[in-house]
């Protein structure tokens, strides 16, 4: 693992969620656009307590961490939260920089092995890691810890991207149209719509229960770009072909998923996003102990689905951790 001088990261400050919750800076090696850091969130409303036991959690695309919910969980189950905002994502967006955009997912094992190596720092080097993703995010996360065996004690996805939708067979199409333009025009802007449904599910003024700041989430969405479409797309590949994670995985998804390209009231209780079966039936290829769990009710992102589904992932997650989450 790469494990940057202590000295050679930003101490802790006042994050922008509030009190209780602090942000450092990671820097990580300059890129074609120039300086890159990533940014590690932690929630310490008791900087006494000092776990033997941690969750990265890491965001999906066209996201950060803003998840209070999901902090304060983790920590009322006795483990020590943090959050990864990846490069050029949320936090660690600059200004002369291409938004969310990589050509190889592998560059985030800087960004992942950076922010385990700042826990094991704080907590000890004993201490146990459990990394959890969300949607991209669980893509990065089962590709770098399939490369790092024996850095995790478990894996909690929460609708990871685990394939494009349409399965093997869009995504074997999709790619030499892909892969000519990553050569030619790896950062061009690809024309491509969003209806907005899934932002109309979250945020309160569409009759949803959240906000966030639409300057590092806005909507529709920072554009696509073909390198990164081929990275994503290298990642569906490896997984279809499979994976041999040796920490045990959760992933979770939404009962159903509901993409269609005019609104409908029941989409608050879908994921509009990724197709939940599909997700489910890559899983199984992740490793030799997976648990898949389906949640009623479940948008795109579980822990932001009305109440009643996301106690239900919450008390699902917590099952799982009692049999699996740090052995």
């Amino acid at each position: 693992m790469t494990t940057p001088a202590d000295d050679a990261t930003d101490t802790w400050h006042p994050d922008v969620l509030g009190p209780g919750y602090e942000a450092r800076t990671l820097p990580m090696a300059d890129d074609d656009e120039g300086p890159v850091v990533a940014t590690l969130v932690r929630y310490l409303p008791d900087p006494t307590r000092r776990p033997a036991r941690a969750v990265l959690y890491v965001h999906g695309w066209n996201d950060y961490f803003f998840q209070t919910g999901l902090a304060e969980y983790w920590h009322g189950k006795g483990a020590a939260f943090y959050a990864l905002d990846l490069r050029k994502y949320g936090r660690s967006l600059r200004p002369h920089q291409t938004p969310n955009y990589v050509d190889d997912l592998a560059t985030y094992d800087e960004d992942l092995d950076a922010a385990v190596h700042a826990i094991h720092h704080e907590l000890g080097g004993y201490a146990r890691v459990m990394l959890m993703g969300h949607s991209t995010g669980g893509l990065v996360g089962v590709l770098w810890a399939n490369r790092r065996p024996g850095a995790l004690s478990g894996l909690v996805l929460n609708s990871p991207w685990l394939e494009l939708n349409g399965s093997t067979l869009t995504r074997t199409l999709s790619m030499p149209v892909v892969h000519g333009l990553a050569r030619t025009q790896p950062k061009a802007p690809l024309i491509t719509t969003d209806p907005g449904f899934y932002a109309r599910t979250l945020l309160v003024e569409h009759g949803g229960e959240w906000t966030y700041d639409q300057t590092w989430r806005p909507m529709p969405f920072f554009p696509v770009r073909p390198g990164w479409i081929q990275a994503i797309l290298a990642g569906h590949a490896a997984v279809a072909r499979g994976l041999d994670l040796t920490c045990p995985v959760l992933m979770a998804a939404a009962a159903r998923s509901l993409v269609l390209p005019r609104w409908r009231e029941d989409m608050r209780r879908a994921d509009t996003v990724l197709d939940a079966d599909l997700l489910a039936r890559r899983a199984v290829q992740l490793g030799p102990v997976v648990t898949v769990v389906r949640i009623p009710d479940g948008i795109h992102d579980l822990t932001l689905s009305v109440r009643p589904a996301r106690e239900r992932f919450y008390a699902e997650v917590t099952r799982w951790t009692a049999a699996y989450g740090w052995e």
